[in-house]
Formats: C-alpha cells, sequence, structure tokens
C-alpha cells in the first residue's frame, strides 16, 4: 500500500520501544532506593521518640523498615496487570515522589 497509510517499521512499530525496556534495576538504583526508604524509618522513628501519637504513625509504625522488607518487597510492587502480579518498582510513575507500599498482598 502507498501513500499516508503504507506499512513501515516506524508507524507498525508503535509503543515497542517500550516493551523492550529492561526490568532489572541497576546497582545504583537500588541503592538510591534503600537510602530512600532508611530516611522514610529515621523521619517515622524521629517522631515516634518525640512522643506525638497519632492514627497515621500507628500504621507506619506496624510497617516494616527497610532492613526487615525482602529484597522482592524492596524493588518491585504488586500488579495485578503484569504477569507474576510484580512489576519493577521503576515503572511506576514518579517512584522517588510516591509512597510505594512496604507490603504486598498476601500469597503474592
Amino acid at each position: 500500500m502507498f501513500g499516508a497509510f503504507r506499512a513501515s517499521t516506524v508507524s507498525q512499530g508503535g509503543l515497542l520501544w517500550k516493551a523492550r525496556m529492561k526490568m532489572d534495576l541497576s546497582p545504583t538504583q537500588k541503592a538510591n532506593i534503600r537510602k530512600r526508604l532508611k530516611a522514610a524509618d529515621d523521619v517515622v522513628m524521629k517522631i515516634q521518640q518525640s512522643g506525638i501519637e497519632c492514627n497515621a504513625l500507628t500504621k507506619l509504625k506496624a510497617e516494616p523498615t527497610e532492613a526487615q522488607m525482602p529484597a522482592k518487597d524492596k524493588y518491585t510492587v504488586f500488579s495485578r496487570t503484569f504477569k507474576g502480579y510484580r512489576k519493577s518498582v521503576h515503572k511506576v510513575p514518579h517512584f522517588t515522589k510516591v509512597a510505594i507500599p512496604r507490603t504486598a498482598p498476601a500469597g503474592f
């Protein structure tokens, strides 16, 4: 077919480059994730030591700390649309700015 609707690698490829994005995090990305988790744990600990009591702090105390989390929970998140129900944390939009759940649903 000729003209504007001809088949080409560009028009037929679509967002194929996104599917080829690697699933693994680099060691630097992993170190930065651990650093962010430790910083969040430090803030929770300091607020707890100050004597403030609130529902949000109670929920945060129930969450595991960075040292208690398995690697699977540090670097991946639950996703019901992905194969295996897990996706790499760097595929979450704005993953450095939003709170990533520290625990997955039971069985995942």
